[in-house]
């Protein structure tokens, strides 16, 4: 069986005995992260999705190799959990200390990110993600906000750069909304009338469905631990309000690795905010 057809996977008895070990067996980072992350959910789709950071071809690898160890095994797919049920576990992915060191002097730097452009962007996920071949024009943006006036701005913003709007008022509504139909992105506030955006997103991220949909926070809350707990969980780049003129697009054009083709040649407009250090440039906040 070709590894990308294996759906689920658990750990063996083998694996298991090893992973309760952990600590006193002082296991490799590799050997925690493959088996932490199974352990949180075997789905081939999630266990991709927690560690977006490496390439997907670098993941299979791991994955044959642990089932190879006897450490790991495909099983049958569990019952699908809905969105509303993975909301209520609020459970964070597993990131080994390691991996969690290298969070803080990027909160830090996110800080002062933060205070200049209200933007960052996280260049792990981002790294490995495949280009859209879509155009704006044909990107659908799920925008999730309860604030009438932050709604109509957002939609304003986004339609004015070409891109289809849906909305939603709350966490309900957001994942009502994708059971529908499948948005390009979200754009995910986190203080909604029924509930956190931090929850949602930890859900989508837990979903086989959705674990790889870019979603952005767009949100008031700037505090360094905020923008860590939205990195934890796995979102591709976090915007605070205000923000400014073309923040949306920018960002939605990098996340998404966009090309804007105008006349013939692709526009540098969508590449302008990159930068080596991951802080983007943008018009003042408005």
């Amino acid at each position: 069986m070709k590894q990308q057809h294996k759906k689920y996977f658990q750990l063996t008895a083998e694996g298991r005995s090893l992973w309760s070990r952990r600590d006193k067996l002082r296991l490799p980072l590799d050997y925690r992260r493959i088996l932490g992350t199974v352990d949180f959910d075997g789905h081939r789709e999630v266990i991709g999705a927690n560690l977006a950071r490496f390439p997907a071809q670098r993941v299979d690898e791991w994955l044959a190799e642990f089932e190879a160890l006897n450490l790991i095994e495909p099983a049958e797919l569990p019952e699908e959990k809905t969105l509303p049920e993975l909301a209520e576990e609020k459970s964070a992915p597993p990131i080994e200390e390691e991996d969690r060191e290298a969070l803080p002097p990027e909160a830090s730097y996110a800080d002062m990110s933060l205070t200049r452009a209200g933007v960052y962007v996280n260049e792990w996920r981002v790294a490995n993600r495949l280009p859209t071949t879509k155009s704006p024009a044909e990107t659908t943006v799920l925008v999730v906000e309860d604030d009438p006036d932050q709604l109509a701005l957002a939609m304003l913003r986004l339609t004015m750069a070409r891109y289809p709007v849906k909305t939603a008022t709350g966490v309900q509504e957001l994942f009502r909304s994708l059971d529908e139909a499948l948005p390009d992105a979200i754009l995910l506030d986190v203080m909604l009338p029924d509930g956190n955006g931090f929850d949602a997103l930890s859900a989508i991220r837990r979903h086989p469905r959705y674990a790889h949909l870019p979603v952005v926070m767009v949100t008031a809350e700037t505090a360094p631990q905020s923008v860590s707990l939205g990195l934890e969980l796995g979102c591709e780049g976090y915007i605070t309000k205000p923000y400014g003129v073309n923040t949306l697009e920018y960002v939605l054009r990098y996340v998404l690795k966009q090309e804007v083709v105008s006349n013939g040649a692709a526009s540098s407009a969508a590449y302008a905010a990159r930068t080596s250090d991951s802080r983007l440039s943008f018009s003042p906040r408005s």
